[in-house]
C-alpha cells in the first residue's frame, strides 16, 4: 500500500515539473515579445544640418571670339594670360578683297551724288521757271520732280552700301569686349579664320573676366527650400587645401532642370588675389537649417516596404501602420511628414513582421 502511494505522488509529481516546464518557455516567450515593442512618444525639433556638394567656377564673363569676315591673321597683339582692358585691340585681321569692295563701293556713291545733283537742279530751275505762267508745263515739272526723288533713292542705296562696307572692315580689328584675361589663343599669325569652314573650327581667342567669377551648384529638388538669394556658404578648392573661401547666393534658377532634377544656384566670388581659376572645382557647404521643426523619429522606428514608408503608431494599446514622407536623414535619425500628431506613440524599432492590431501592453 506503501508503496503504490509513493508511486502515486512520484507520478504527480513528475507531471506537474513537466507542466511548469512546458510553461515556462510560453511565458518567456509572451515576456519578450511584449518586451520587444518599446514605444516612445513623438517629438518636434528644429533641425540645421550640412550638404556638401560639387560646384564649378567659372570667369564672371566669358567669351569666344569668331572671325566675322574671312580674312589672314594680320597682327596678333595678346597672348595666353595677358590681362587686357575693354576695347583694347587684340587682333588685326587682312582681307584684300575688302578694299576693292571698298572702293568700288565710294565710286558708285560719288556717281550716284552727281546723278543726284544733276537732277535735283533740273528740277529746281523748272520749279523756279514755272512760277512764270506758260513758260513750263505741269507735265514736265512732275517728271523732273519724280526723276530727283528716284535718284535720292539711288543715293541713299549707294551709301547704304558703302556703310555696309566700312562696317566688314571695322570687323578685322578685335577688341576686347571688357577687362579680362587671355585664357586661349587658337591661332598663329598667317592664319585663315572665317565665320564657316575650317577657319571656324576653334574661337580666336578666348577672354574671361577672372577678378570676378560665377560659382555654380546643382541643389538637388529635396534641398532647394532650405536656401535664399543672400545666404553665405563656405566652400574650399583641392588645390588649397586648407583654404575656406566665402561667397553669398546671388542667383537662383527659379527652376528644376529637366536631366538633373535640381536647381542651379549661382553665387559671385570676388577673386582680386588671383588664387581662384575659372574651372576649378570646388567643394560647397550648404547649411540646411530648417525653417520650421519637424517630426523626427530614431531611424529603428521607419519601416521601408514595398508599399511605402510607414511607422507604426500605438492607438487603443494596438499597432496601425501609418503611411509617411521621409525627409532628411540624420545619423541615427530621420525626418518625417504625414498624418501624425504631437501626442502620437510610435513603436521604436518597427517591422513588416508587427502586423496591424498587434496588442502593445
Amino acid at each position: 500500500m506503501k508503496n503504490t502511494t509513493l508511486k502515486i505522488t512520484m507520478a504527480a509529481a513528475s507531471f506537474l515539473w513537466v507542466s511548469c516546464a512546458e510553461q515556462k518557455p510560453a511565458q518567456k516567450a509572451e515576456t519578450s515579445e511584449k518586451a520587444s515593442i518599446e514605444t516612445f512618444k513623438i517629438a518636434r525639433e528644429k533641425l540645421s544640418t550640412e550638404l556638401r556638394l560639387p560646384a564649378e567656377l567659372t570667369g564672371f564673363q566669358e567669351v569666344n571670339i569668331y572671325a566675322k569676315i574671312s580674312s589672314f591673321v594680320k597682327e596678333l597683339k595678346v597672348d595666353i594670360g595677358s590681362t587686357v582692358k575693354k576695347g583694347q585691340l587684340l587682333m588685326v585681321l587682312e582681307a584684300p578683297e575688302t578694299s576693292s569692295q571698298l572702293s568700288a563701293a565710294k565710286s558708285r556713291l560719288h556717281s550716284q551724288e552727281a546723278v543726284y545733283m544733276a537732277s535735283n537742279g533740273t528740277y529746281n530751275r523748272l520749279l523756279e521757271a514755272s512760277k512764270t505762267e506758260g513758260t513750263v508745263s505741269k507735265n514736265e515739272l512732275d517728271v523732273a520732280e519724280s526723276k530727283k526723288n528716284a535718284d535720292f533713292a539711288q543715293l541713299q542705296a549707294a551709301k547704304a552700301a558703302y556703310q555696309e562696307i566700312q562696317n566688314l572692315i571695322s570687323y578685322l580689328q578685335i577688341h576686347a569686349p571688357f577687362d579680362g584675361v587671355v585664357a586661349a589663343r587658337n591661332v598663329n599669325i598667317g592664319a585663315y579664320v572665317g565665320p564657316a569652314g575650317k577657319g571656324s573650327d576653334l574661337p580666336l581667342l578666348v577672354v574671361q573676366q577672372q577678378n570676378k567669377l560665377r560659382l555654380a551648384v546643382y541643389v538637388p529638388e529635396l534641398y532647394t527650400g532650405y536656401l535664399s538669394i543672400g545666404d553665405e556658404l563656405s566652400f574650399s578648392v583641392k588645390s588649397l587645401l586648407g583654404k575656406k573661401f566665402k561667397a553669398k547666393i546671388a542667383r537662383k534658377a527659379g527652376a528644376l532642370d529637366s536631366r538633373l532634377r535640381s536647381e542651379r544656384v549661382e553665387m559671385d566670388v570676388y577673386n582680386e588675389s588671383k588664387l581662384l581659376l575659372p574651372g576649378m572645382v570646388a567643394e560647397v557647404l550648404l547649411p540646411l537649417n530648417a525653417k520650421d521643426s519637424t517630426f523626427v523619429v530614431p531611424k529603428s522606428a521607419l519601416v521601408a516596404s514595398s508599399e511605402g514608408n510607414f511607422v507604426l503608431q500605438v492607438e487603443n494599446n494596438q499597432t496601425k501602420r501609418t503611411h509617411i514622407q521621409k525627409g532628411r536623414e540624420f545619423a541615427d535619425k530621420v525626418e518625417v511628414f504625414g498624418e501624425l500628431t504631437p501626442s502620437a506613440v510610435l513603436v521604436k524599432n518597427a517591422s513588416e513582421e508587427i502586423k496591424d492590431g498587434t496588442a502593445v501592453k
